[in-house]
């Protein structure tokens, strides 16, 4: 079932695989779309449990009918913790995702888990300006940030997107391509993450929520205009499109 609430187009499916399975036709037909048009795509991953909900793009046939070197993978935050924790952002797509495509290990721009929160922040935008500089990843038109191809969006129960928190004074960040958090409510505390001017830059965004606990937090963002939760505040300079189960989409 498909509505649109405000800007927002609203996916709603019966169960958490029946999002799964339009997740990946939506993600593969994107990905052909943009490869189509420039050679390329840049995707933005999540944690949580977007990286599962992505599960049938490493199975037949989006396995070999995706056109994987072209892709190069970045994370819109990631737990300031070694690359290879069970807390990494990194590690969970990789297993989840990144060992079973073809995607050129070059491409796929994980942080340096040898900084400290601030450096790793500050390293990860650097590199985020390099790759504009070289033309590999182009400024949005409308907004002077990078603009990404899709930016694969999770929310919490308290309404979080990233690692923009509530009552934390990096979703309120306006300059910098990417900040850093050193007290997160949700452990680990430290993390960075992108901005928002950075998520707002991006030509589709996917936002992906399932279960019940999540159902308040999706009902106060998609019906209250006067919203202060984070993941009100995220918007697509093309579409922005919610995949929401029966259980997340409960109270609307």
């Amino acid at each position: 079932m498909a509505c649109e609430i405000g800007n927002r187009t609203v996916l709603k499916f019966d169960t958490e695989d029946g999002v799964a399975v339009a997740l990946a036709r939506y993600i593969a037909d994107l990905s052909e779309r943009f490869i189509k048009e420039k050679g390329s795509f840049n995707v933005v991953l999540s944690g949580g449990s977007l990286i599962d909900t992505m599960r049938y793009l490493a199975r037949a046939p989006y396995k070999e009918s995706v056109d994987w070197p072209k892709w190069s993978i970045f994370w819109l935050d990631e737990r300031v913790v070694p690359l290879d924790s069970k807390d990494s952002n990194y590690r969970l797509a990789w297993d989840g995702l990144l060992k079973y495509v073809t995607i050129p290990n070059n491409q796929i721009y994980a942080i340096n888990d040898k900084l400290s929160p601030e450096g790793a922040a500050e390293d990860y935008e650097a590199r985020l300006r390099d790759l504009v500089d070289r033309r590999i990843l182009p400024l949005s038109d409308a907004t002077g940030f990078p603009s990404f191809d899709l930016m694969l969006v999770g929310m919490g129960p308290d309404g979080h997107v990233a690692s923009l928190f509530p009552n934390r004074p990096q979703r309120y960040e306006k300059k910098r391509w990417v900040t850093y958090i050193t007290d997160s409510p949700k452990p680990p505390p430290p993390r960075i993450t992108l901005t928002f001017p950075v998520i707002n830059s991006s030509s589709e965004i996917a936002m992906v929520v399932t279960g019940a606990d999540l159902a308040g937090a999706v009902k106060d963002v998609l019906e209250n205009p006067d919203s202060d939760l984070p993941a009100a505040e995220v918007s697509a300079q093309g579409l922005l499109t919610w995949f929401l189960d029966n259980d997340a989409a409960s109270q609307l």
